[in-house]
């Protein structure tokens, strides 16, 4: 398997859902709205007045990290979602297309900053130093995550949509009655932010000018519900309603992820509240492993993202400017597959969940409903042959 090969497959032909040409909301007065871009799909650089300073500093050796980033990030989210269709893992929410959103964004954090995922920000963990094997060892069923948040200033992943954008709102409330000049980043998706909970942690982080950013990753579908049935304007645009900031990004340009939001973190650590940012990209796979998107979406769509895919984009960049060469790029292509090859030894030698220690400590003091659900289960697992289920 290449680095890059899993963003060029193909899912069967599906008659799926009309929508617009990019996936796009026009804005109320429907012409499409300003996307912060540095990076075209031809991997072309693009000034912008207002953000290029936020990326000055970057250097050759800085551009082939966030490549790197990117790489293996994508190589271990393969590498999940083969361990998933193998039975090594119960669910996997696969990351692929949305790598320059997450890199870009996780690399703009200071180590004192704190980040407060959904359940698909692998690549966020990446930056954050969490070991990608413990993220499987939740989706195998075998941990609760596996980290000390504390360690790496990274929350556990929440699989409540639009939860975490509350704790988010009240973290940073105490970090700035604390006085600490640090900042929150929160993640969620399009489809959360339909949820009543990041509306009313809009509310608390305007009115409490509390420093958290808010990173929404709008890749256009929550599970088979298209953005155009979500919302009427663009995402970004609803911050203006709360009283703060928001600008809709390219997801698909690391650099200008990174710019974004490196703008939006200083912002909030220098006290001027909080930010929302659309990352408008898109979910190249399912929503989950038990996810169909050929049910739902057409290829054509697909297509049409995956000429702007994020890794691509970036390596035709390194290559036009010299800052990468053949051996960069060959010797990554080892790395990527050590660590695949490190994934799976891994997630294999991992024990195999008990099945019944689901219903532990549900309640404290035990449950008469957990008890006669805990009963109902063990008779369908003695109704296989071997007495429980592959």
């Amino acid at each position: 398997m290449t680095v890059e090969s899993t963003a060029a497959r193909k899912p069967r032909r599906s008659a799926g859902t009309k929508r617009t040409s990019a996936g796009s909301t026009p804005d109320a007065a429907g012409a499409e709205p300003e996307l912060v871009q540095l990076l075209t799909p031809e991997g072309k650089r693009v000034k912008n007045a207002d953000y290029d300073k936020y990326v000055a500093d970057v250097t050759p050796e800085e551009l082939r990290g966030l490549y790197r980033d990117m790489v293996l990030t994508r190589r271990f989210d393969a590498e999940a979602t083969s361990l998933q269709r193998q039975g090594e893992l119960g669910l996997w929410a696969s990351l692929l297309g949305q790598e320059a959103a997450q890199i870009g964004s996780g690399r703009a954090l200071r180590d004192d900053d704190y980040v407060f995922p959904t359940y698909r920000e692998h690549g966020v963990a990446w930056c954050r130093g969490v070991d990608p094997t413990n993220l499987l060892g939740m989706f195998r069923g075998v941990n609760n995550g596996g980290w000390d948040p504390n360690s790496n200033n990274f929350h556990l992943y929440t699989i409540v949509l639009g939860s975490q954008t509350l704790h988010a709102t009240g973290y940073a409330m105490g970090v700035s009655k604390d006085g600490a000049d640090s900042a929150v980043l929160a993640y969620f998706g399009d489809g959360a932010s339909s949820q009543g909970d990041v509306n009313e942690s809009f509310v608390f982080s305007a009115v409490y000018n509390a420093p958290v950013v808010f990173f929404c990753q709008n890749n256009q579908w929550a599970i088979s519900e298209p953005i155009e049935k979500q919302t009427r304007v663009p995402l970004y645009q609803r911050a203006r309603g709360f009283g703060f900031p928001g600008v809709r990004v390219d997801g698909n340009d690391v650099l200008a992820c990174l710019a974004v939001t490196r703008a939006a973190l200083e912002r909030a650590r220098s006290g001027e509240g909080p930010t929302l940012v659309e990352a408008f990209t898109y979910r190249m796979a399912a929503h989950t492993t038990s996810d169909d998107p050929t049910r739902y979406r057409r290829d054509a769509e697909r297509e049409a993202w995956e000429a702007k895919d994020p890794i691509l984009r970036l390596r035709a960049y390194l290559e036009s400017e010299g800052h990468a060469d053949a051996a960069f790029f060959e010797e990554l292509e080892t790395e990527s597959e050590t660590l695949g090859k490190h994934v799976r030894e891994v997630v294999r030698a991992m024990p195999v969940p008990e099945h019944m220690a689901i219903f532990d400590n549900v309640y404290a003091d035990g449950h008469a409903l957990v008890d006669e659900e805990r009963a109902q289960f063990a008779a369908y697992q003695a109704s296989f042959t071997g007495g429980e289920a592959e």
